[in-house]
């Protein structure tokens, strides 16, 4: 099940012309796709995209009323080799998957795409997953646009630039026969506003009408001479095709004076931030009416130098406001200005950091610094002086400790990496790699297992040189999402063919729970317009894996380490695969609580299971704690003098997985964890019988206590 449910929401997507849409970034994506026409939707899940594929997904009947295709693609390459249907076909398309890992995966059939050019619009949505929000590595998409020729929009953070900006999109594409790159930000894909609708559009030409009418054109395969004459059509043709739309339909915006010394040049993703900044500064106001001219690129690639030279003609300098590093920006507009000969002065990176998210308070400094140079007299008075104090940030390391990122509570693969620490203690430590995904949290204390990551599905193919004979087996960790998305082929298929003699561990979670739980093949749901329930051990069995174990409940920590401990000792040659299986407890309990909640609402009788830790029993070792990890799993003092040290503790936060006691159990702890089951609604024989037992409890706790032998005070 996927985290989030959009079918509330779906039904806006209905309105027409005269209503005002009121929704999230995302949801203004979709209701743009449908005004302008698409024929069909595709891509793959990932932060900061991944809610867009769920609300395609909860779309998914409207889609079908108008003639929609919609396919949730295997991996973001096989969602961009979907847009293959624009080529021949005068059909819009879109996908969307996370950028820039998700730009990585695609490049393949983005390159060929972009070769080969499009007849219908080709539109590719990344969720640029930048700065302190982001969870990969800090890249741009914006290289890949120039090295393919993929024209780049960055719209500004508001649904009317965002919806405009699909429509552009579909139209530039078509105008200059080239795919076209759309990024959202974080803050886009989630900014909330309304913009004014539009009729839904059924595409002209749907993808089922050109199957009874296919076309075939060789001269569009990326194959030479014809890729050779690829080249030159983008130059002579496309390239030019895209600055004359761009130019007429001012696809880019000028706010501000038009008669200034001094401008700004920003991603369109940028400007509420900019905007944001002179506000601070006084130099703009609620409404973004700006005394500075800002030059706002909703198109970052290709940049048009005719524009750029109207804006920066008469001013004296001018700053670039651009994100991330390399500053591709700042080094074309420099490249203008040396050939079109400007007399203007440049600043970008050497005011504003080279890496790094661009936060209000950079964004402020920045501006500040620009300003002191080149106009002084705009700034508030404070803000002149040239040597101005940074104002001092405290130190918080002190008094808030860090908090790094780890598994939620009850998580099924925290018992995975326990029985593995378990089995490393035994057999010694082991050259372990991990993958994308939650399994990731491991190599993080208390675990501390593995520590490496190379791609989604390539945690085994990263561990490939490790497979060398050495005296121990290496392991490897790999999602059931990354299983389908890549690791099929690129892992197990890899260990098979080359007789690895490794192990590895497959995570199952019932559904890519990473990723916000949609559904893959190896879903135990049932869905009405996927196939699931498609075993992951039948599957390697299939490609020829001969020692597979499956585990269906993670949470038994003794069979998950005798299972490792069979793995790495076992004499079987070729690769040992592990398909331990558990459903994300945060999903489940997304899905249960509510009916549970319900049902106590309405009378029923409802069983809630809870653990504790019997305080007279607890060492106070907390070695149950350095093997599990649960964020419920806490300390607690106790009122006892003699018992300085605190002891284990599991507060209310608990749901009852039973982690904590089969950890105690298997690494031999200690007796101290118990299951008290919370009756709610109980019956009347329950009542009684607790009454009853109350009261004999009572009465022995009052018996030992009259037998007690007391010193009373003396003065």
């Amino acid at each position: 099940m996927a985290e989030r449910s959009f079918k509330k929401e779906v039904e806006h997507l209905r309105q027409g012309k005269g209503e005002t849409f009121t929704g999230e970034g995302i949801l203004a994506i979709t209701k743009a796709l449908l005004e302008n026409g698409v024929g069909y939707v595709g891509g793959y899940q990932g932060a900061p995209i991944s809610h867009l594929m769920d609300v395609l997904a909860d779309a998914e009947e409207l889609l079908g009323e108008l003639g929609v295709r919609f396919e949730a693609n295997a991996s973001e390459a096989a969602a961009a080799a979907m847009l293959a249907a624009s080529v021949h076909y005068p059909i819009r398309g879109a996908v969307t998957f996370k950028g820039p890992v998700g730009v990585n995966v695609a490049s393949d059939a983005l390159a060929n795409l972009a070769s080969s050019g499009v007849n219908g619009g080709a539109l590719i949505i990344v969720g640029e997953d930048y700065g302190e929000g982001s969870s990969i590595m800090q890249e741009r998409s914006h290289p890949f646009a120039m090295k393919s020729q993929i024209w780049l929009l960055d719209p500004r953070p508001s649904l009317p630039s965002i919806v405009k900006a699909v429509g552009d999109g579909f139209a530039l594409s078509e105008a200059s026969n080239t795919p076209v790159m759309m990024t959202v930000r974080i803050r886009s894909c989630h900014v909330t506003g309304s913009f004014e609708c539009s009729d839904n559009v059924a595409p002209p030409l749907t993808v089922k009408d050109a199957l009874s009418n296919p076309k075939k054109d060789f001269n569009r395969v990326v194959l030479p001479p014809a890729a050779f004459a690829h080249e030159q059509d983008k130059i002579d043709n496309r390239w030019p095709a895209a600055e004359k739309y761009i130019i007429e339909h001012k696809l880019n915006e000028m706010f501000g004076p038009s008669d200034a010394k001094i401008g700004l040049v920003c991603q369109g993703g940028m400007y509420n931030g900019v905007v944001r900044a002179l506000q601070r500064l006084g130099l703009a106001d609620i409404y973004g009416n700006s005394d500075i001219p800002v030059y706002c690129l909703n198109v970052t690639y290709p940049l048009v130098s005719d524009e750029f030279a109207a804006f920066a003609e008469g001013k004296d300098a001018v700053l670039v406001i651009e994100e991330g590093q390399p500053e591709f920006i700042e080094q074309t507009l420099s490249t203008f200005i040396l050939r079109k000969g400007l007399k203007v002065r440049l600043h970008g990176k050497d005011m504003l950091p080279m890496a790094g998210e661009y936060t209000g308070k950079v964004m402020l400094d920045g501006l500040t610094a620009f300003l002191k140079e080149h106009g002084p007299d705009l700034l508030p008075g404070q803000a002149r002086a040239p040597n101005q104090p940074a104002p001092a940030i405290p130190d918080l390391s002190k008094t808030v400790p860090t908090r790094p990122p780890g598994f939620c509570t009850g998580c099924p693969e925290r018992p995975i990496f326990a029985a593995m620490k378990l089995v490393q203690e035994e057999l010694g430590e082991h050259q372990i790699t991990g993958d994308i995904g939650c399994h990731l949290f491991a190599c993080l204390p208390p675990f501390e297992v593995g520590g490496s990551t190379m791609g989604y599905g390539l945690g085994p193919a990263s561990n490939a040189a490790f497979d060398g004979g050495g005296e121990k087996r290496a392991i490897s960790i790999l999602g059931d999402g990354g299983f389908w998305h890549n690791g099929l082929s690129s892992s197990i298929g890899n260990m098979v063919f080359n007789k690895s003699d490794s192990v590895a561990v497959i995570v199952d979670n019932y559904y890519s729970a990473a990723t916000g739980g949609q559904d893959v093949l190896s879903s135990r749901a049932d869905n009405p317009t996927k196939a699931t329930q498609n075993s992951i051990s039948d599957a390697v069995k299939g490609i020829g894996v001969k020692w597979v174990r499956q585990i269906d409940r993670t949470y038994d920590v003794t069979k998950m380490r005798d299972t490792l401990r069979e793995a790495l000792t076992t004499d079987e040659p070729g690769p040992k695969i592990i398909v331990a299986s558990s459903e994300c407890m945060l999903n489940r309990q997304r899905r249960e609580k509510p009916l549970r909640n319900k049902a106590i609402k309405d009378g029923t009788r409802v069983e809630v299971p809870r653990f504790g830790v019997d305080e007279d029993i607890c060492t106070g070792d907390h070695a149950c704690i350095r093997l599990s990890g649960c964020p419920s799993l806490s300390l607690k003092k106790l009122d006892d003098p003699l018992r300085d040290d605190p002891i284990a503790h599991i507060d209310q936060s608990c749901v009852g997985c039973g982690n904590c006691g089969e950890v105690a159990d298997a690494a031999v702890l200690c007796p101290s964890f118990y299951r008290a089951d919370v009756v709610h609604n109980a019956t009347g024989f329950e009542k009684w019988w607790q009454g009853l037992s109350t009261s004999v409890i009572r009465w022995l706790q009052s018996r030992r206590a009259a037998k007690r032998l007391e010193f009373p005070e003396t003065v």
